[in-house]
């Protein structure tokens, strides 16, 4: 190897030990504290470290990275070409079985499928089942397998044009249903191949609400794939956006409220560039047409209401790193009420990472245990909320540290 070649993390251990052991004391996390997170004695972290013990496993390697925070595995590793984004938490013990389900095609199967009327009374029982639940992953986990194999057979064995469309829009929303369940697990190429099933049987179907609803979570996964990927998400949000505005003028409630959603993601998006006046405009779109719902309207998929507005509004000032207006409007979005468990808890988080922001991290664990309150599962597999808590976790605040590791017992972050 030449002199001044970048060396390779795993086949010169101690280096990559010494990655581990920097990371971990910028964090002023001990040895044994470290060796808890991951499941190992310090005795086998201190020879890791020392470049004594032989290169951990990939998923070892894994388990660091998340324990330490780090937000991109080539900083720990080393090496560029690995780039792997690591805000994604562990998998949910009915992934496999979802996963099943939608790797399966039963081609030559001869099952008839329910009724299409049952199916979307299942469907739409599964939706409330979400909103309503604390653990929500587990709710629609356990439903979503039959869910898929009933949609797909459904498209399968629809005769005519008009039963191949309607069966194609209930295919299309049981894929964005099972996005929800999807996010933040620890399968991105399943997530994508959901995303983009999703569109396809949405654009089949011809209906502008499934097409609006894919449009939707497909760009969410793009943005969430990182930077690079934001004009592919704002490429989708417009082509979108620019589809259902001649519909607007007359559109139900459900449509308008997708549009509506639509063009809040063209100003996340704008926010997370750090782009402050895109960003709010966009967000005030957003507000005139939720203004044109009924009051108590909520949009299944997306929460899209009037109600969801200041949350919203959270969330991009959030991203543009103002502490205080953060802060500001969370004390104005309280006054709305959240109802659907999951986006209340999302909503709790946002709230948490402004407080962070403006220097307030006691009232940050707070928002956090309220997250938890709500909807144990959103947190859990929320990569925001594990990093406060895991910082909070090593606060010299003898106080915060306990309510801080508290909570993240009892949710799983940390071993009890």
């Amino acid at each position: 190897m030449p002199r001044d070649a970048t060396p390779d993390p795993y086949a010169d251990s101690l280096r990559f030990g010494q990655r581990v052991q920097i990371l971990r004391e910028r964090r002023g996390m001990t040895q044994t504290q470290l060796a808890d997170l991951v499941g190992v004695s310090p005795h086998t972290l201190r020879k890791i470290e020392n470049g004594q013990q032989k290169t951990p496993s990939l998923d070892m390697v894994m388990r660091i990275a998340e324990a330490l925070r780090v937000r991109d595995l080539a900083d720990l590793t080393g090496r560029p070409e690995t780039h792997v984004d690591l805000f994604i938490g562990p998998g949910h013990p009915r992934l496999a079985a979802v996963r099943a389900a939608v790797d399966s095609f039963p081609l030559t199967s001869s099952a008839e499928p329910p009724p299409v009327a049952h199916l979307e009374a299942r469907l739409h029982a599964a939706w409330r089942e979400r909103h309503a639940s604390k653990n929500h992953r587990e709710a629609i986990g356990r439903l979503l397998p039959d869910l898929i194999r009933d949609a797909q057979a459904l498209v399968r064995h629809a005769d005519t044009g008009t039963e191949r469309r309607r069966a194609q829009a209930v295919l299309a929303e049981v894929y964005s249903l099972s996005q929800f369940f999807v996010a933040y697990q620890p399968d991105s190429s399943l997530l994508w191949r959901v995303a983009e099933r999703g569109m396809v049987a949405a654009q089949e179907s011809g209906d502008p609400h499934a097409i609006g609803v894919a449009s939707w979570l497909l760009a969410q996964a793009h943005r969430d794939s990182g930077p690079r990927h934001f004009e592919a998400a704002d490429a989708v949000n417009r082509e979108a956006v620019s589809y259902l505005k001649p519909l607007l003028a007359d559109a139900a409630d459900d449509v308008l409220a997708i549009a509506g959603a639509l063009e809040f993601e063209l100003g996340y998006t704008a926010a997370r560039r750090r782009e402050t006046g895109t960003a709010w405009r966009h967000w005030d779109k957003a507000n005139d047409m939720a203004k044109r719902l009924p009051a108590d309207y909520y949009h299944p998929a997306t929460s899209f209401s009037r109600a969801i507005m200041g949350a919203h509004a959270v969330t991009v000032a959030v991203e543009l790193h103002q502490g205080g207006e953060s802060v500001r409007q969370a004390a104005r979005a309280d006054q709305n009420v959240i109802k659907s468990r999951p986006r209340r808890a999302r909503h709790r988080i946002e709230e948490a990472r402004g407080y962070q922001l403006d220097n307030q991290p006691e009232t940050a664990v707070a928002s956090l245990e309220k997250a938890a309150e709500a909807a144990p599962d959103t947190i859990r597999y929320n990569g925001y909320a594990r990093a406060i808590l895991l910082e909070e976790v090593e606060s010299t605040q003898a106080a915060r540290r306990r309510r801080a590791a508290e909570l993240a017992s009892r949710i799983g972050i940390l071993a009890a």
